[in-house]
């Protein structure tokens, strides 16, 4: 035999709406004890920070050059197209503050060095390598390669910081830089994404 409640299902929906009502608390906005805070300065502090730039001892003072190192997609890339994102981590990291004006008085003294190799046309990986490393750059971390018998390029770091450069009868070009994001040290980057 069935026995029928009249209305007694009805009062559970009324009830359970006031319960949830109740729970999420009628629009309270105050705090309660405990509640989450604005970070203190201690929390802010530890966010790391690039250190400011200023002039290097030798380099002249001028409009702060607004270097943006970055991988640039064409606008007729094709939807879905990621290459930027995909090769961002061969994107050299640049130095800033102290370490900045570190690397490029590294950079022009191995410039400055590499000139008797160059007015000689001597651009052989042998000699490149011999005067990096008697410079001071450990051996492991010098690589040089030929560009025929035009030029070579090469890379080389001593634990702190890494020169990039070319050098050919018409010029040399160095370049110093903090490394790669993905940790490969002075060597760029191979393979992808």
């Amino acid at each position: 035999m069935r026995t029928n409640h009249p209305g007694r299902g009805r009062l559970t929906i009324p009830a359970a709406a006031l319960l949830a009502l109740l729970a999420a608390g009628c629009g309270s906005t105050t705090a309660a004890p405990g509640a989450l805070k604005p970070p203190s300065r201690a929390a802010t502090a530890a966010v790391p920070t690039v250190p400011a730039d200023f002039p290097c001892p030798g380099e002249t003072p001028g409009p702060t050059p607004n270097i943006t190192l970055k991988v640039e997609v064409s606008a007729s890339a094709a939807p879905g197209d990621h290459y930027a994102e995909n090769h961002g981590f061969k994107v050299p990291i640049p130095l800033h503050g102290q370490s900045r004006c570190d690397g490029l008085a590294a950079a022009q003294r191995v410039k400055g060095a590499l000139e008797p190799l160059r007015a000689r046309h001597d651009f052989t990986k042998e000699g490149t390598r011999g005067l990096l490393t008697g410079l001071g750059y450990p051996a492991g971390r010098v690589d040089v390669q030929e560009l025929g018998a035009a030029g070579v390029a090469f890379t080389a770091g001593d634990g702190r910081l890494c020169l990039s450069g070319t050098m050919g009868s018409g010029a040399t070009t160095v370049e110093s830089f903090a490394g790669y994001p993905d940790g490969t040290g002075c060597e760029p980057p191979r393979g992808g994404h």
